[in-house]
């Protein structure tokens, strides 16, 4: 009868064990979905930021350069775009949906960049207060969005690599933990700009 009970004690420590270690990684993984989650948040925070200044920029530059429409316009119409697009906060999980949502920021961005082209041509814009101003803020802006990107990547990658270790990955494979995704570099990052004088 003693060795029943020592047996049964044996058998309940293990299972104990075991439910204790698997429950453990299960809590990783959540607590790492959870850092890509709020760094997903965080992207998404600052280029709202960008977009949210947009419409001034382009209200303080049409007042001075009123016969740069077209250049406006593209930037309008890229801001458009963007909250148009519905992305969700599974973003991290789907390359698909994170590729349009970086191709219509670029898009944005290249807008953005043949408007402050466009801008050198108007000494009395280029020193108006308020453009100054919008123009920091979105520079600033335009920090902030690579600082986040690179920390979205940070956190995908503690995700990615706790996923895949093994024995967490029985763990994940069974609960259904999806690989994340990553920004990538935007197109012609890698192309030296050519610089003539």
């Amino acid at each position: 009868m003693k060795k029943s009970w020592i047996g049964l004690i044996i058998v309940g420590t293990v299972a104990l064990f075991g439910a204790v270690t698997i429950g453990g990684m299960y809590n990783q993984l959540i607590a790492s979905d959870e850092q890509v989650a709020s760094a997903w948040g965080q992207v998404q925070n600052v280029y709202q930021r960008r977009l949210d200044l947009i419409p001034n920029l382009v209200e303080t530059v049409k007042g001075y350069a009123a016969h740069e429409k077209e250049t406006l316009e593209d930037v309008v119409n890229a801001r458009s775009k963007i909250t148009q697009l519905s992305i969700s906060s599974d973003a991290a999980n789907n390359p698909d949906a994170l590729a349009k949502f970086q191709q219509a920021q670029q898009e944005l961005s290249g807008a953005l960049s043949r408007l402050l082209v466009v801008v050198e041509r108007y000494p009395d814009l280029k020193a108006n207060q308020n453009f100054l101003a919008l123009q920091s803020q979105l520079e600033g802006t335009e920090n902030r969005i690579a600082v986040e990107r690179m920390r979205f990547n940070e956190a995908a990658q503690r995700f990615n690599t706790l996923r895949r270790s093994f024995p967490t990955n029985m763990i994940a494979n069974l609960a259904g933990f999806k690989e994340k995704v990553y920004f990538k570099a935007d197109e012609g990052a890698a192309k030296v700009p050519v610089v003539k004088f």
